[in-house]
């Protein structure tokens, strides 16, 4: 056994093990080699933002060479230096503080940084760089992982909302038998609602801020009161692509986090929706599947395609909406002017969110395998001539026809055999213009489908 299958099977979570494959892309945004990296990029952007300020006249400017060895500390950052500041931890049992004394040893036989390495790391508390991190890890998670196979499985929502426009569906509302839709009308309505949460979760706005221990500059106008803290904390965070909270106890109060996280698990729960509603079409004969060769469906009936694609989905949304609705409800929270359980909770975030990623592409990868079942849909809705009763009804009403929903309910509620000749008897019974009974006489439960095929086709 290699090793890398080793660890693999040895693995305590999935998403290590037997889903690791699915989610790797996350791992450069979420796991602690990239909390380490990003780390060392905000404490080193904080030395080049307070060297670049004249009135700090203590910290020399930094010149271009010593400038790209600052920043090929977090460029190049590589597993040898996550190591070496797991190294250091073990010493100071503080990762920040370790990351600090990691880029001055990074820095100690430089010349033209010696009388910078001071200022690594100065005013700030360890929240300070911890969450203008998580912040940056999230929004390279968020945009360039997440969000584009969100995306995807909207657009291929919407390519089959387009493909099945216009076949027929019939509706089930409570279960039974309801006015008509269409195949890509159902598509359409879940594509809509996923877009709509996926909007959200790229405008959400992910905040950071760099003000001290508790929030109010002290040290830093304790050393330079001259100086436009708030202004220079702004110019940092909004130079990160981040959006800077002024008001602040020593943590970001993680009300953003919550804002996204709570869009992701909408999208999820819209998703699980989804899911089930495909897992019982097929459990109907609607859409078939397309058998894969060499697949097994059940180690006992040789028969079997399951739909496992949507099941594993579903699956894995409600295990990253446990998760992810935790966070959002935890993170915001925190005794005074900050206790450290944030600390432990939020290393959960990628967690969260590579569930998610698993179940995106389950759903995808579903969606590949269906074919639509027309025979079986069709031959459902050409039996139940019932459905018609609605729009025959409301004609009625049109035309002032007394008791219409009531004569309609006598005549079908019920009845468990409402055929093509029972239905066009009694609208030929009925006293209403010619053109309105003709119209009526023509109509069809594959024909009663109002506009949505062309909502369908909008999408």
């Amino acid at each position: 056994m290699s090793n890398s299958q080793s660890s693999s099977l040895l693995a305590i979570s999935p998403l290590d093990g037997r889903y690791a494959s699915k989610c790797a892309e996350l791992a450069p945004c979420f796991s602690e080699f990239a909390l380490m990296r990003y780390r060392v990029m905000v404490e080193v952007k904080w030395l080049l933002q307070l060297a670049a300020r004249p009135e700090i006249g203590e910290l020399d400017p930094v010149a271009p060479a010593d400038q790209d060895r600052l920043e090929a500390l977090y460029v190049e950052f590589d597993l040898f230096d996550a190591e070496r500041i797991k190294e250091i931890e073990a010493t100071t049992n503080h990762d920040v503080k370790a990351v600090e004394y990691f880029i001055k040893e990074k820095l100690q036989d430089c010349t033209g940084l010696k009388n910078q390495l001071e200022f690594v790391h100065f005013a700030c508390t360890s929240e300070d760089i911890n969450n203008l991190a998580y912040a940056l890890m999230v929004k390279e998670g968020r945009d360039k992982v997440l969000v584009p196979v969100m995306q995807e499985l909207v657009d291929a929502l919407a390519d089959r909302a387009r493909e099945f426009a216009e076949q027929p569906l019939l509706s089930r509302t409570h279960g039974q038998p309801a006015s008509p839709t269409t195949v890509g009308k159902e598509f359409a309505n879940s594509c809509y609602r996923l877009q709509r949460q996926l909007d959200q979760v790229v405008a959400a706005a992910i905040l950071g801020k760099i003000n001290g221990a508790v929030g109010n500059y002290n040290a830093h106008l304790a050393a330079y009161p001259d100086v436009d803290w708030p202004a220079v904390a702004r110019e940092f965070v909004e130079s990160l692509q981040l959006s800077w909270n002024p008001y602040t106890t020593q943590i970001e109060p993680h009300d953003c986090l919550a804002e996204l996280l709570n869009s992701f698990s909408r999208f999820n729960t819209v998703l699980i929706d989804f899911n089930r509603d495909i897992w019982a079409y097929i459990s109907i004969a609607y859409f078939k599947q397309k058998a894969v060769s060499g697949e097994v469906g059940s180690s006992t009936m040789p028969h079997k395609v399951n739909p496992i694609d949507f099941e594993n989905s579903e699956g894995n949304l409600g295990v990253a909406n446990a998760l992810l609705d935790h966070l959002a409800g935890k993170l915001p929270i925190s005794r005074w002017q900050r206790d450290l359980t944030d600390s432990t909770v939020i290393r959960n975030l990628g967690a969260g969110l590579a569930y998610g990623l698993i179940a995106y592409r389950s759903t995808l990868k579903g969606l590949n395998k269906l074919e639509i079942n027309a025979e079986a849909i069709d031959q459902d809705i050409d039996i139940c001539w019932e459905v018609l009763a609605e729009p025959i009804q409301t004609v009625m009403r049109r035309y002032g026809v007394e008791q219409a929903y009531e004569k309609l309910k006598e005549l079908t509620r019920g009845k468990k055999h409402i055929d093509e000749s029972a239905i066009r008897g009694f609208i030929a019974s009925l006293d209403i213009p010619e053109k309105a009974k003709s119209e009526l006489l023509v109509l069809t439960p594959r024909a009663y489908i109002g506009n949505a095929a062309q909502q369908a086709g909008d999408i």
